[in-house]
Order: structure tokens, then C-alpha cells, then sequence
């Protein structure tokens, strides 16, 4: 039985590490993306920027579709486990909102730097295409649930949900396009900016956007709770 446990530690650390070297490379390699462009970025450039050998990359990935596959199904991963959180939480629609917009543009921007590399899912074999929009779909769909119930409830106005979603995700989305890490602003707080801008559109009362709380608690306070278990599961 000691054996079996010695062993059942060193399996799940040689994983943990498996992971985090796998990480490291999506890093390195989603910054190539974003600077060469997927396609003329090679696996030779990947491995020079995550200082491995062209043969030692292949021990983690079997090619540049397999990273930008791994980044993005790890990307999806991050915004549904905090669509959950949100969906959890003893708040109203805006808060749960918040935390869903707030999450998502620090995941794409911040969080795991090869996510920028999401809109290119048509670079990837179509079976891998498939996989990743439906777990998009879920996403979404979840997303406009959330939209739907503040509209219901009177909290949000009346609108189109999928037109709505598709707005704000899109809106998300594009800050790769734009988003400059030495920018005078940081992920964190384009993030708590758009999350202002496109919940007060949805808002019956946007006066109302300031007075937001959750379970008696400042919004700010909120905010700041909300950042800290995030950063606590990156770690």
C-alpha cells in the first residue's frame, strides 16, 4: 500500500509538471501567433522561444495545430469554469454578468497569453473545429442564459439575448486586435471598463450600475474578492 501511494505522488507530480511545461510552451508559442501570424510561425521558432529542441517540442506537441488546439480548448476551459462560478453565486444578473465579461477578457488577454490565439479555429482540422464550437456554443449559451434571467427579473431591458451575447463576446473577443501589454492600461482594468460599458447598455436603470452589491457587500469589495480566487487558480 505505501508503494502504491509513492507511486499514485509521483505520477500526479510528473502530470503537474507535464501540464505546466505544456503551458509554458502555449505561452510562447500563442506570443509567435500574435507577432508572425499562425501560419508562418514554425515549430523551430516555437521551440526557440520556449528554449527546447525541435525534438524535445515534439515530447509535449505533435505540431502548431496541436498547440493552438490545446490553447484554445484550455482557453474555453478557464471562461466555462467561471461562467459556473457566476452561475453559482447569490447575486442579480449584472453581478453574474460582470463576473463572465471580467473573466473572459482577462483569460484573452492576461491570464494565458496563447489564448489570442482563439479566432483562428478555422486554421485547425475540422474534426478540432467541431469539438471547439460546441464548446463554444455552451459557453454562449450559457452567457445569454444570464441575459435572459436579468431580463426576466426587470434588472435588464427588454432585447434580443442572442444579439445581445454575440455583441458583448464579440466586443471581447476583438481586444486582441487591439490590446497592448504596455499599454497605459492593464487586462484587469480594460476588463473592469468594458464590463462598466456593456452591462450599463443592458441595464432597465443604468443609474443603477454604481449601487450593485452582492449579499451586502460593495461592488469594489466584490471585485476584488473576484480577482483573488483567480489568481489563486492560476497558481
Amino acid at each position: 500500500m505505501p508503494n502504491r501511494r509513492a507511486n499514485n505522488q509521483r505520477n500526479g507530480l510528473l502530470k503537474r509538471r507535464y501540464l505546466a511545461r505544456r503551458l509554458e510552451i502555449l505561452r510562447a508559442a500563442g506570443r509567435e501567433f500574435r507577432v508572425r501570424g499562425f501560419a508562418e510561425t514554425g515549430m523551430r521558432d516555437i521551440a526557440t522561444v520556449a528554449s527546447l529542441s525541435p525534438a524535445n517540442l515534439y515530447n509535449y506537441f505533435h505540431g502548431k495545430h496541436d498547440i493552438l488546439f490545446f490553447c484554445q480548448d484550455n482557453s474555453l476551459d478557464r471562461m466555462i469554469a467561471a461562467l459556473d462560478k457566476a452561475r453559482c453565486m447569490r447575486a442579480n444578473a449584472a453581478i453574474k454578468l460582470r463576473v463572465v465579461i471580467t473573466s473572459h477578457l482577462r483569460c484573452v488577454l492576461d491570464e494565458v497569453e496563447g489564448s489570442a490565439a482563439h479566432l483562428l479555429t478555422i486554421a485547425l482540422p475540422p474534426r478540432q473545429q467541431r469539438y471547439l464550437v460546441t464548446k463554444r456554443d455552451k459557453y454562449e449559451g450559457g452567457v445569454r442564459n444570464l441575459i435572459v434571467a436579468g431580463v426576466r427579473s426587470g434588472e435588464f431591458a427588454p432585447c434580443d439575448p442572442a444579439l445581445a451575447v454575440r455583441a458583448i463576446l464579440g466586443s471581447l473577443n476583438w481586444s486582441i486586435q487591439w490590446f497592448n501589454p504596455e499599454g497605459p492600461l492593464t487586462a484587469a482594468e480594460i476588463a473592469e471598463r468594458f464590463a462598466d460599458y456593456l452591462i450599463r447598455g443592458l441595464l432597465a436603470k443604468p443609474d443603477t450600475l454604481q449601487r450593485l452589491s452582492l449579499d451586502g457587500k460593495p461592488l469594489r469589495t466584490v471585485r476584488r474578492s473576484i480577482l483573488q480566487d483567480e489568481r489563486a487558480a492560476v497558481r
